[in-house]
């Protein structure tokens, strides 16, 4: 991804993390294997279709999780 606008719309998106505290910086136990993290890009269009706004989410992958290994139990409500 070398497109600056696209640039731009990551690092809005890393500073709103930053900005509502959003995670902290620990160190990796041994016996445990971290999430991954994915960047996900959508276009916002006006009426016309013409983009008015590029934005990036940066999701986990959650669905690498095995239950009973990397949790216990789940809830959606």
């Amino acid at each position: 991804m070398t497109d600056p606008v696209w640039i731009e719309s990551m690092q809005e998106e890393l500073l709103q993390f930053k900005r509502l505290v959003v995670w902290v910086l620990v160190p990796t136990p041994d016996n445990i294997s971290p999430l991954t993290l994915k960047w996900l890009f959508k276009n916002n269009h006006d009426e016309e279709q013409t983009v008015i706004r590029n934005k990036s989410y940066l999701v986990v992958r959650g669905y690498r999780q095995e239950e009973g290994i990397d949790f216990e139990e789940s809830f959606a409500p």
